[in-house]
Order: structure tokens, then C-alpha cells, then sequence
């Protein structure tokens, strides 16, 4: 068994699985275990079977879900709290109200890392704070 998805689920509260940033290495196999972990079995071979690696479980939420085949709505809201808590963010990603307050540093931080390439791999947060615009940063 990969120690690294029994680690996050250990570090699930607080901001510790988002630190390491292990996470966005684990390939879809490490991310359908962490699922079983967190009491999901039944959904294992949704996530491996649509390759959803760390850095796509990012984008994973109540609107991702059912293109997965999750359609329970309970499940559907605990799995995605399960991924905001792993990833270190609050609040939902996408459909957002503009009377919504901004989002969070390390949300918008973690969308850019959902993508791949060597510069995306280089990227760290501190770098995406220097680099990040001030109205991304205003959290007004």
C-alpha cells in the first residue's frame, strides 16, 4: 500500500497535506485508494477509470462528480468536502456568485497547479504570490 495517501488521510484537517503537496504526484491508482480510505470504495474505479491523478482531483467537485458516475448527492457533498480538506482550501472553486468574496490564496494558487508542464512543476506558492496580480491577491 502507497504511504502517501494514508499519510493525507491522516493530514486531512489543516493545512499540512497541502504543505507537502505530495498529493500532485499520486497517479489515479494512489487517488482511488485514498477514496476507498475515506470510506468510498464503491467509487474507486470512477476516479481510476476516468485518470483522475492528483492534479485533476483538484478540479474535482459536486459538478465534476456526476460525469464520474457519483450520483448519490450525500456522497457527492462528502467527497468533495474530503478534496477542498486534503487540498487546504474553503469554499467551492467554480460557480460562484460575483457577490461572493474572493477566494482563497491557496485555492487559486492549486487551480494553476492543476495543470502540467515544467513550469507549472516549478511553480511554488510563494513564487505565485510574487508573481500574482494584485487583484488576484486582494481578498476584499
Amino acid at each position: 500500500m502507497n504511504t502517501q495517501w494514508r499519510v493525507a488521510v491522516s493530514m486531512v484537517t489543516g493545512n499540512q497535506a497541502t504543505e507537502n503537496m505530495e498529493f500532485l504526484q499520486w497517479s489515479c491508482n494512489d487517488v482511488a485508494r485514498w477514496i476507498e480510505a475515506m470510506g468510498f470504495p464503491q467509487y474507486a474505479a470512477c476516479f481510476s477509470e476516468n485518470c483522475i491523478t492528483g492534479r485533476k482531483l483538484i478540479l474535482v467537485d459536486c459538478a465534476i462528480l456526476p460525469k464520474l458516475g457519483i450520483t448519490d448527492f450525500k456522497d457527492m457533498q462528502a467527497i468533495s468536502a474530503n478534496v477542498r480538506e486534503l487540498l487546504g482550501i474553503t469554499g467551492t472553486p467554480r460557480s460562484r456568485s460575483i457577490a461572493d468574496p474572493r477566494r482563497d490564496h491557496m485555492g487559486l494558487y492549486l487551480e494553476r497547479k492543476s495543470k502540467t508542464g515544467e513550469q507549472t512543476d516549478r511553480l511554488t506558492f510563494q513564487q505565485y504570490r510574487d508573481d500574482a496580480s494584485p487583484s488576484e491577491l486582494n481578498t476584499n
